[in-house]
Order: structure tokens, then C-alpha cells, then sequence
């Protein structure tokens, strides 16, 4: 069998867990935390990065920074993972979905600004399979209607929105390092932030609502406990198992992307008599090749699909459930139909993709498809 993912070890990761044991500091913030951190704000030129213990919480600290209370409105996809919008709901938010692209599974930017009234706080986008939203055209409304962004990047490492790096362009930023992720720490996050507005308050959200960060530097004679917060920060066995991967970054998104256009140029020729479609990639975005997924014209076609690909060992899955239909949110929604985001939740499937996938096994993919 095929499976749909197998995580990425790049051979160095217990190595520098066993240096991160052996330093004596491992409870977090040590000095592999420091290194993936200044990695992404060299890389990147992000102006401020936070590792956390998962994407969840990096998003779940954006919500506390922006002082999400109840009363408050967030515009946010239906078409993404409950993560998304839990850290909302979370501080009490009212949360107002909004449909996807008809050509994509991301936010319909065209839908945001009549969605915004008096109570609208912030707009969450997420950039799925890596694909970057209309950041221009989000950004502007933020500003009109003096709204925050918040970009929910857990699958956009590495890609970019018209040459910016995804995760640098709202006022804060979430990455995921879940091991389905390109770079990966089995769980882990990271919390960027853009406006230096938020940059002192977010270190000591992270450490527990104290000022213990600034104690260590010396700026401070004592800490002591000045915000809410809680143990947002990752262990440093987490950063070490981390800070391998990033060494490789380059090497993994080379085969990623490779794997990616494998799938891409040996199924558009098919995939018409499939009755799927191939992902879109809009012009302002760049693809990291987080995932590969197709579209099913319909429900039934991808059911058969999968059982069929199933039989070949191959293992495809589908995503999300559209979150304006969820248990739980059903009866909060305000009952407007999202028709693209439950499309996508009947019709769209992903294929296997990491690291190891040779060009055999990519063949028995494709095979399995046709």
C-alpha cells in the first residue's frame, strides 16, 4: 500500500535531540528554539517569530493578541480545518464563514467586504495547499474597514503572494510543522508576527503571561505575571527535531515540487475523461506543493475513485468538511448557502505526497488513477 503520507526524516534529527538533552535545557526557549527562529526571520524577513507547540496555538495566541472578545465578528473560510476557527470561538467571537473560489479551494476574496459590518474585528485567510489569497485585494478591505489579518499559513511554508513569503504579510501569521507538513516536528507551530505593535505582548502571551523573557535579558530585575497567556512555547527536543529539517529545506521542496509536476503533466490528458480537474494555481501565487489534489465533478465520481484507487494500494484522502455545516456551528451560521465550500467537501480528494515517493511508486499512482 501506498499510503497518503509518511513523514520526512532527514537524518540529523536525533542527533540534535541528543544535543538538546545533553545541553541541559530542554523545557523550551533554549538555544534550538532561538535558531528556528532567527531561520525564519532571516529567510523570511519576518519581523518576529514565535515557535509554539502547534499551528492551534499560534492561532490561538493571534486571537488573544487582537483582544477577540465577545461581541466581536471573524470572517473566515468554512472550507479549512476546525483549528481555524477554534481560536476564535475560543474568546467568544461570533464567526461569519465565507464561501471559496470557484476555481480554488481558498477564501472567495470577492465575498469578504459584504460580509464586514460595525462589529467585524478581523479577517482570517488561509492559504490552502500552499496557494497564496488575493493578498492585495484582503489587505485593502482590512484597511478600509481598519480591520486585522490574520494569515492561518500552516500549509504555505516557503511559497508567496506576488515574490512576498506567505505568513509575512498580514498583521500575524500561524504555521504548522504537523508531520504532514513539508518541514515537519511531529507537532509544532509558529506564531509571526508583522506588527511591532504585537511583538512585546506576543512573547509574554507565550511565556505564561509573564515577563520572564525579559528577566533572562537582564531588562528586568524579577518577573512576575503581567497578561494571560499559557504554555504556548515547544520543548527544545521539538525545535532540535525542527531545526534538522529546516537544514534540508531546500532539498525537500525540490522533490516535493518535482513529485507535484509529476502528478500535474502525466494527468492532464486524462483527467477530462476522469471527469476530475486538476488544482488551480492563480498568477499572483506561487506553489510549494504542499499537497496535490483533484476535483471530482460530483460526490459519486470520487467515492468510486477512491475505493477503486484503494483496491490498487494506493491510499488517496479526502479534506475538509465545510465548518458552516458543522455539529457543532450548524445552528449558529447565519444560513447562507456556501456552494464552492461544499463542493470541495463531496468532490475533492488528495494524492500521496512525500519525500520517499519514487518515480515507481509515482507510476503506480497514476496508474491506479487511470
Amino acid at each position: 500500500m501506498i499510503p497518503f503520507n509518511k513523514p520526512y526524516l532527514s537524518g540529523k534529527e536525533t542527533k540534535y535531540i541528543e544535543e538538546a538533552v545533553r545541553s541541559g535545557k530542554i523545557s523550551g526557549n533554549g538555544g534550538f528554539t532561538k535558531k528556528c527562529q532567527v531561520f525564519f526571520e532571516e529567510k523570511y524577513a519576518f519581523k518576529k517569530c514565535l515557535l509554539t507547540t502547534s499551528c492551534t496555538d499560534a492561532l490561538e495566541m493571534a486571537a488573544i493578541l487582537l483582544d477577540i472578545a465577545p461581541g466581536d465578528e471573524v470572517i473566515l473560510p468554512s472550507y479549512t480545518f476546525v483549528s481555524t476557527a477554534n481560536a476564535f470561538v475560543l474568546r467568544g467571537a461570533k464567526l461569519v464563514f465565507a464561501d471559496s473560489r470557484e476555481d480554488h479551494p481558498g477564501i472567495n476574496e470577492a465575498s469578504i467586504e459584504a460580509l464586514v459590518t460595525t462589529n467585524t474585528k478581523a479577517i482570517v485567510v488561509v492559504h490552502y495547499a500552499g496557494v497564496a489569497c488575493d493578498m492585495d485585494t484582503i489587505m485593502d478591505i482590512a484597511s478600509r474597514h481598519n480591520l486585522f489579518v490574520v494569515e492561518d499559513a500552516a500549509q504555505a511554508i516557503d511559497s508567496y503572494y506576488k515574490g512576498k513569503p506567505l505568513g509575512g504579510i498580514g498583521h500575524l501569521s500561524a504555521f504548522s510543522f504537523h508531520e504532514t507538513k513539508n518541514i515537519i516536528a511531529g507537532e509544532g507551530g509558529m506564531l509571526v508576527i508583522n506588527d511591532e505593535r504585537f511583538i512585546d505582548r506576543a512573547e509574554v502571551i507565550w511565556e505564561k503571561g509573564t515577563n520572564r523573557s525579559a528577566f533572562f535579558r537582564g531588562e528586568v530585575d524579577k518577573y512576575g505575571w503581567v497578561d494571560i497567556g499559557s504554555s504556548f512555547l515547544p520543548s527544545e527536543v521539538i525545535a532540535a527535531f525542527l531545526y534538522a529539517q529546516l537544514e534540508q529545506l531546500d532539498d525537500i521542496q525540490r522533490k516535493r515540487k518535482y513529485i507535484w509536476d509529476y502528478y500535474f503533466n502525466r494527468l492532464i490528458n486524462v483527467v477530462e475523461k476522469l471527469e476530475v480537474q486538476l488544482p488551480a494555481i492563480p498568477e499572483f501565487a506561487s506553489n510549494n506543493a504542499h499537497m496535490f489534489y483533484l476535483v471530482a465533478n460530483d460526490l459519486f465520481i470520487r467515492e468510486n475513485l477512491l475505493a477503486r484507487m484503494r483496491e490498487k494500494e494506493v491510499h488517496p484522502v479526502f479534506h475538509y468538511l465545510s465548518l458552516h455545516k458543522s455539529p457543532f456551528y450548524n445552528t449558529k451560521h447565519d444560513g447562507r448557502v456556501l456552494n464552492n465550500a461544499d463542493h470541495y467537501t463531496d468532490c475533492l480528494f488528495r494524492l500521496p505526497l512525500f519525500y520517499e515517493l519514487d518515480d515507481q511508486m509515482l507510476s503506480q499512482v497514476i496508474e491506479a488513477i487511470s
